[in-house]
């Protein structure tokens, strides 16, 4: 939400943000009708029912329902979509604004920059296999190996194997931070 007396919440205004994974329960209705019912309606309502959607983009969604309507009840709409600028939120540290000049990659948090170099990589391959499948270049056998290892700890605290910060120890671990 934008900062006290603000009307923004675009990022580095000050505002106030709270982050949800994709399986909060506060948003299962939201989540479950956009991917199921909503999503498959998007391309074609464009004109462009024949193109896949983007690899990497956002959705801002507005609730418009009164005041306490039960979750399941809820209407949603979507206030915009962002597809040629979208960022990595975890990467706002590095953000360079009127207070933080200096601002750079280094003022990331451990963490969220594992996470952030994990969605990026995973991006970055998804990309390359769109754009030439034929001319793919898999990963050194290091990389691989490192990126195997990461999505391992992701996985292994997704299923409840590692507590959240195990597998962030354990990431600091393997990048030697």
């Amino acid at each position: 939400k934008p900062k006290e007396g603000g009307i923004s919440a675009v990022g580095g205004t000050g505002s106030v943000y709270t982050y949800y994974g994709p399986n909060e329960k506060k948003f299962a209705s939201l989540t479950n009708n956009f991917a199921t019912i909503d999503l498959p309606k998007i391309m074609p309502a464009l004109g462009l029912g024949d193109e896949p959607i983007p690899l990497w983009w956002t959705s801002d969604f507005i609730n418009s329902s009164p005041p306490g309507t039960a979750a399941k009840d809820e209407k949603w709409i979507v206030g915009e979509f962002n597809c040629s600028c979208v960022g990595i939120s975890k990467c706002l540290p590095a953000y360079c604004k009127a207070d933080t000049p200096n601002a750079s990659f280094f003022d990331i948090p451990v963490k969220d920059l594992m996470e952030a170099m994990y969605l990026g990589n995973l991006m970055g391959q998804k990309a390359l296999r769109i754009l030439d499948v034929s001319n793919y270049n898999a990963p050194s056998p290091s990389a691989a190996d490192v990126i195997c290892r990461i999505e391992g700890i992701i996985g292994a605290v997704a299923s409840g194997v590692l507590s959240e910060t195990e597998g962030w120890n354990i990431l600091a671990k393997l990048f030697d931070v």
